[in-house]
């Protein structure tokens, strides 16, 4: 019996009943993909859930503005994956008069796409043998095989692409790629791997030389970069006891961009307030601190991002008057309603959970 008439076999008993796997539309695979990308089944289904509802079609993601798009991934992480899929919508409208395309090498052309989201839309919606090799795959064939050759590496991708290619199923091999996710995810784990239950451990190699930790193997991981971010809550209430605050969208090329926060200084190390009123910056944006008082002690709080850790720092600033604000022109003040609907950060959004 041949690996992938097995694979598929257990695949039928034993594979995860997912809301998506209902369907072969191609637009609720690609959302699925890019939700689901460097995110766990738990932490992203009320995203597809909501994403969906408010998106059912590519006409109306692509007719959305983006804080709405982005409001909406908030909390879910990798901003991109949401800015790259709502300008593909928007190119799909203009350019194909919302027609997805229907093949592996013309889904390749749509911004955000890579090699595995290709192949997963073009072999679940559209039946078309080509293989889609995400981590669970790399780490099921590099086991199965023994495989040295590191998944960081072209020549390494290469490998695990031609093997992967040699067992995939003809006949359904969308059924074949999504047996080889949950294969990976549930038997074949990164952890503690079900070596007993797997339905090929007499022919695992990995398994045979008593070595599956080993497996896949990975080069030298890249450093992580600390950074210090520490945010002002500048405050003051209204006539109608709402507090008013500032704030402002990212931009640039750094993390987080588009998304609205508060004011920041980044500094190279942990500061104190007292050091920070004397920094540059502060002098150039912020009120003077005669018109300020600080609220209680500093909330902190530490976000891991991919090759990052933010260490960040939450001042609580009461202010007198309005008048206080001498902010340059990119601030603007909002309450805690208008602020609910902008797209934040994470890190943003758990100290706003705490102080309005």
């Amino acid at each position: 019996m041949s690996f992938s008439t097995r694979l598929l076999e257990w695949y039928s008993g034993h594979g995860r009943s997912l809301p998506w796997r209902e369907t072969r539309d191609p637009y609720v695979v690609w959302v699925t993909e890019i939700i689901f990308q460097q995110t766990r089944i738990d932490q992203g289904m009320e995203y597809f859930h909501r994403f969906l509802e408010a998106f059912p079609d590519v006409v109306r993601l692509a007719s959305a503005p983006e804080d709405q798009v982005l409001r909406l991934w908030q909390g879910l992480g990798y901003y991109s994956r949401a800015r790259n899929l709502h300008r593909a919508a928007r190119e799909i409208v203009d350019h194909r008069g919302g027609k997805l395309p229907d093949s592996f090498s013309e889904w390749m052309k749509v911004p955000g796409v890579g090699p595995y989201t290709a192949a997963a839309i073009a072999s679940i919606a559209f039946n078309e043998v080509v293989p889609a090799v995400d981590g669970n795959v790399y780490r099921v064939l590099a086991r199965m095989f023994a495989l040295e050759e590191s998944t960081e590496t072209g020549k390494g991708k290469k490998v695990f692409h031609e093997i992967a290619s040699q067992l995939i199923s003809h006949d359904d091999p969308g059924s074949f790629n999504q047996a080889m996710m949950d294969f990976g995810a549930t038997i074949c784990k990164p952890a503690a791997p079900l070596c007993r239950e797997c339905i090929f451990n007499y022919e695992c190699l990995a398994l045979a030389r008593d070595d599956v930790a080993h497996f896949p193997v990975k080069k030298t991981p890249k450093p992580v970069r600390n950074r210090y971010f520490n945010y002002f809550f500048f405050f003051f209430e209204d006539g109608e006891g709402q507090r008013k605050f500032p704030v402002r969208q990212r931009d640039g090329k750094d993390i987080w961009k588009n998304l609205y926060e508060l004011p920041l200084i980044e500094t190279p190390r942990e500061t104190s307030l007292e050091e920070i009123v004397n920094h540059p910056e502060w002098k150039a944006r912020f009120p003077a601190k005669a018109d300020w008082v600080l609220n209680g002690p500093p909330y902190s709080h530490s976000h891991r991002l991919t090759h990052q850790l933010i260490h960040a720092k939450f001042f609580s600033l009461r202010v007198s008057r309005e008048k206080a604000f001498t902010f340059t022109e990119d601030f603007f003040l909002v309450d805690g309603k208008a602020f609910e609907l902008m797209p934040k950060s994470r890190l943003t959004l758990l100290f706003l959970q705490r102080n309005i």
